[in-house]
């Protein structure tokens, strides 16, 4: 069998040589199903097992039962009259029907746009609007949340509930699902829209990201095998979800490059769950986020649990990880983690810390493939050791933001996307985030990052997670005010200055928080992000 492709394309030849083998076969479409789902049948990987489920069911799903029911899916579609680039909206909880209707939609030319799983139910109602969605696929778990919305949306045709339960005036999925026979991938050109998330709202509402083909292959071929450096063999899990980028590349995208398999975890992941699922499946890479590491860090400190599964490969992104967590989850568990940085309109990471080349409390260097630079307000380049916003340039870029055009233009400038984000260039090369540049402020003229002082407070033994903003004194001057969250210790005010004083031995005098207030928990997205915006308001 020759397996040959190309950015555009990809083709499949198999040809018939000794008798019994196969008639020659070629495929040619840029259709991303025909890579990741199809792709793994031609090249002999029909039984191996693609999804598992870590709840009670148990259940799984191979690579040729997916390219199967992807067909079929394809075929649902039809029968229901929603057509190829039309939208369908996803709240479906990670299991094995979301790879069902995310590629089955792909292979049908239909658009996927996958919704977070947390979100109020006023942010759905926007995001149902906003997309105007044909049909609504939703975990029956999560109908509850949607169900008051569904009799005012004027753009939907049909709502279909995974689950045993079926609630009146919806369709069950499996039931409409067993109906259809599976039907090839459209033909698509790379640069067709395959998909949408929408952002994840760490500074207000969501925004709909539209993805085209070629994205999800980008990302695969850049941080899946030159960083990750994924293999056939590996056993994945991902507490991020499928839902967003970060989750979707980790559980989707790079384990089905290389014909993987993923362990899909439908709850909310805590650090117990998370390690039962890990010593039980015993997962070869892991992702998750800074937050969930600093929690499975303490729960194990603590002596609750422990990790005996030999990880090969764990990855943290969503927000830049403390040098201290990096610290103590190796120690614990003797595997590094690979810090980088993506964001939602680049689909997956860009800028992170290698295998090898690991150096905590910094987000590594770019990605092979992309290509990184710090600008100033005025858009000149900084040298080293200035701080400028992060822009980026690779293949992986989203096309816009759906109905946004200003906020599209100021994004996406030709081939450099804009992320928002300030970083220092060390000497070295690598990169210190710093904050969002709308996080950033100056204190005696000198630029502060929240994150520094926040990584500084993380460091003193009886902090689990703090957040800084700039509040303004009696003078009407900018100086930092953290909030702290405790893993032990007495809020009050000696440890209020015993915080002070450790932050100005760390970082600097003039950098320590004039303000120090003790909260339960850090306001969030479902994505880990700390929401800075709800703490200045």
């Amino acid at each position: 069998m020759i397996v040959t492709h190309s950015s555009d394309i990809w083709e499949f030849e198999v040809t018939a040589g000794l008798p019994g083998q196969r008639e020659e076969v070629v495929m040619s479409n840029a259709n991303a199903a025909v890579y990741f789902v199809d792709r793994h049948v031609a090249e002999g990987r029909a039984d191996k097992t693609a999804f598992i489920e870590a709840g009670g069911s148990k259940r799984s799903i191979s690579y040729g039962e997916l390219a199967d029911e992807t067909g079929r899916m394809a075929a649902l579609f039809e029968r229901h009259g929603i057509h190829r680039e039309e939208r369908i909206a996803m709240i479906v909880l990670d299991q094995i029907e979301f790879p069902i209707i995310f590629w089955g939609g792909i292979k049908a030319g239909v658009v996927p746009v996958a919704i977070n799983t947390l979100l109020s139910r006023e942010v759905y109602d926007v995001i149902l609007n906003d997309s105007r969605a044909q049909a609504l696929f939703v975990s029956r778990e999560l109908y509850d949340v949607v169900q008051p919305l569904l009799h005012r949306n004027p753009w939907l045709k049909a709502v279909f509930v995974i689950g045993d339960d079926q609630p009146e005036g919806t369709l069950s999925f499996q039931r409409e699902f067993e109906k259809c026979n599976s039907r090839p991938a459209v033909d698509a050109s790379s640069d067709e829209c395959a998909f949408w998330l929408y952002s994840s709202g760490s500074t207000g509402q969501p925004k709909g990201v539209r993805h085209v083909h070629s994205s999800l292959k980008f990302t695969s071929d850049t941080y899946g095998a030159k960083v990750l450096q994924i293999e056939e063999s590996d056993t994945v899990f991902s507490a991020a979800k499928l839902f967003f980028a970060y989750g979707l590349g980790n559980g989707m995208t790079f384990p089905m490059s290389v014909g993987a398999t993923t362990i899909l975890l439908n709850s909310r992941p805590t650090p117990d769950s998370v390690l039962e699922v890990i010593n039980r499946f015993k997962p070869t890479v892991f992702g998750g986020v800074p937050t969930l590491y600093a929690a499975l860090c303490a729960h194990m400190a603590a002596g609750k649990g422990e990790i005996s599964a030999q990880l090969r490969r764990c990855i943290s992104a969503g927000e830049a990880l403390p040098e201290e967590i990096g610290k103590n989850w190796e120690r614990l568990t003797g595997c590094p983690i690979l810090d980088g940085v993506g964001s939602t309109e680049m689909l997956h990471i860009f800028l992170s810390n290698a295998p090898g080349d690991v150096v905590y409390g910094t987000s590594g260097t770019a990605v092979p493939g992309y290509q990184l630079r710090l600008v100033d307000e005025h858009g000149s380049e900084v040298p080293a050791g200035g701080i400028g916003e992060l822009l980026v340039n690779g293949g992986s870029s989203a096309s816009d933001y759906w109905n946004q055009r200003d906020k599209s233009r100021t994004t996406f400038e030709g081939e450099w996307t804009r992320t928002g984000d300030k970083y220092e260039q060390r000497e070295d090369g690598r990169l210190v985030y710093c904050g969002r540049t709308d996080d950033m402020f100056k204190v005696s003229g000198i630029w502060v990052s929240p994150f520094e002082v926040e990584q500084a407070l993380i460091g003193h033994d009886a902090v689990l997670e703090a957040a800084v903003i700039a509040a303004r004194d009696s003078d009407g001057l900018e100086k930092p005010k953290a909030f702290v969250v405790l893993k032990s210790g007495n809020a009050g005010e000696a440890l209020a200055t015993d915080l002070r004083d450790h932050v100005k031995e760390r970082i600097g005098k003039w950098k320590y928080p004039r303000w120090i207030e003790f909260i339960d928990e850090l306001p969030k997205t479902a994505t880990g992000k700390i929401q800075r915006f709800k703490l200045r308001d």
